[in-house]
C-alpha cells in the first residue's frame, strides 16, 4: 500500500475541507480532546517502509535526505546524504550514514509498539552518530555543552528551569518543528498511554510543566515553515492523518494556555520581542507588547534558575509596545558573571519566556 502513496503525485495544500470541524469553537483540554478524536486511529505501516516514507516526507532537491541533525538552514550543510545510500548501520563519527531516528524515544512509550514505533509524525531522518548522541535524552536548551554536532546541536545539562538532567539540544531553526512534533504526541496518544514508561519532558503522554512551557517558547520563535506543511501532506498520504499544529499553529495557545484567545480564537497574548542587543556586555533592551492593559511582571534567572533580578513586579501596563533596559546586575545591583539568563515575562494573558546571553 505505501508504494502505491510513494507513487502518487497528488499535493495537499490544506486540510481536507471539515476537516478540523469537530474542534470549532473549543479551546483547553476539551479542544486537545477533539483533537484527538479528529487524528486518532492512523494507519499503520511497517519498520521497513519508513525507510519508503522519507523519500515523500524529508526529501531535499536531489534526492537529498533532509536531517534536522546536520543541515543548516539558510548555509551549507557539513555533509550530505543521497535517499537509499548510506543507510541504517553504525558509524563511529557525523557523516558516515543516517537512520531512522524517533525523536519521541521509543523507550518512552515501551519500545516497539505500534502505532507509535511508526508513527511519522515523530520519526525522522538523522545522522547515526548524532541520534547516538542523542540517545533518548530530552530534548531542552544547554548553556554548557560536553559534546556539540557539526551544524551547531548541543549535547549537555539542561539549563532551562525545572530540569538539569543531560539534554540534547536541536539548532534554533529547527526547534519550532520538534516542538509541533511533541505537540502532535501529547494530543494523538491522549488517554492511549497506560503503561508508557515516560520521561523527564512527559509522564505518559502528557508534557511536564518545564517542557511544556519551553516547547511553547520553541513554537513561538521558530514559526511553521513550508518544509513542516509539505511533510505534514506527506505524512497525510501515508498514514491518513495530520498534524494540527502545523495546519493551525494557534491550536497550541489555545490548549495549553487558553487564557490568550480571545472571542472566535484571536490571539491576544502579550509578545515578547528579541532583546537587543543579545549576546550583550554592559545591558540589553527587554521589549513587549500588550493587547489590552494588564498586570505585568518581568524577572531575570540563572541557568540553574534562581531568581536573578526582578524588572517589574505586578505593574499594571497599558496597551500597546513596552521596553525596559537590564543592566546585568542582580538585585543587589552586583554585575552578574557572563553566561545564558532566562527572562520570564508575565502578563494577565500568559507567560513568555527568552533565553540572554551576557559576554
Amino acid at each position: 500500500m505505501l508504494m502505491v502513496v510513494l507513487a502518487s503525485a497528488a499535493v495537499l495544500a490544506d486540510p481536507p475541507a471539515g476537516y478540523y470541524d469537530p474542534a470549532s469553537g473549543l479551546s483547553g483540554p476539551e479542544l486537545q480532546q477533539a483533537l484527538h478524536e479528529i487524528i486518532d486511529d492512523h494507519s499503520c505501516i511497517t519498520y521497513d517502509d519508513v525507510w519508503l516514507a522519507f523519500y515523500t516526507t524529508d526529501d531535499k532537491p536531489g534526492n537529498i535526505v533532509w536531517d534536522m541533525y546536520s543541515d543548516v538552514p539558510g548555509g551549507t550543510p557539513p555533509y550530505t546524504y543521497i535517499l537509499g545510500e548510506a543507510q541504517g548501520g553504525s558509524a563511529g563519527g557525523e557523516g558516515e550514514g543516517y537512520n531512522r531516528e524517533h525523536s519521541w524515544p521509543k523507550s518512552w512509550f515501551g519500545g516497539e509498539v505500534l502505532p507509535m514505533y511508526t508513527d511519522m509524525f515523530q520519526i525522522v531522518p538523522t545522522d547515526i552518530y548524532v541520534n547516538n548522541r542523542r540517545a533518548n535524552y530530552p530534548y531542552g536548551e544547554v548553556a554548557s555543552p560536553t559534546w556539540v554536532s557539526m551544524n551547531g546541536s548541543r549535547l549537555g545539562p539542561c539549563s532551562w528551569p525545572g530540569y538539569t538532567g543531560v539534554a540534547f539540544e536541536p539548532i534554533d531553526g529547527y526547534k519550532g518543528d520538534f516542538a509541533r512534533n511533541y505537540f502532535y504526541m501529547a494530543t494523538r496518544y491522549l488517554g492511549d498511554d497506560t503503561g508508557w514508561p515516560g520521561s523527564a519532558m512527559a509522564d505518559g503522554a502528557v508534557l511536564t510543566p518545564w517542557a511544556e512551557e519551553m516547547l511553547i517558547a520553541w513554537h513561538s520563535s521558530d514559526p511553521v515553515s513550508d518544509k513542516e506543511t509539505e511533510r505534514n501532506d506527506a505524512v497525510y498520504d501515508i498514514q491518513g492523518n495530520r498534524n494540527p499544529f502545523i495546519d493551525h499553529p494557534e491550536f497550541v495557545l489555545m490548549i495549553y494556555d487558553p487564557s490568550s484567545s480571545g472571542p472566535g480564537g484571536t490571539q491576544t497574548n502579550p509578545e515578547l520581542f528579541r532583546s537587543s542587543p543579545n549576546p550583550f556586555e554592559e545591558s540589553t533592551e527587554l521589549r513587549f507588547r500588550l493587547a489590552a492593559e494588564s498586570e505585568v511582571s518581568l524577572h531575570i534567572f540563572d541557568i540553574q534558575g534562581r531568581l536573578t533580578r526582578t524588572l517589574i513586579s505586578g505593574a499594571m501596563m497599558s496597551q500597546g509596545d513596552h521596553s525596559i533596559t537590564w543592566d546585568g546586575t542582580d538585585h543587589q545591583n552586583r554585575t552578574v558573571p557572563s553566561g545564558f539568563y532566562f527572562c520570564m515575562f508575565r502578563s494577565d494573558s500568559g507567560t513568555r519566556m527568552a533565553r540572554l546571553l551576557r559576554i
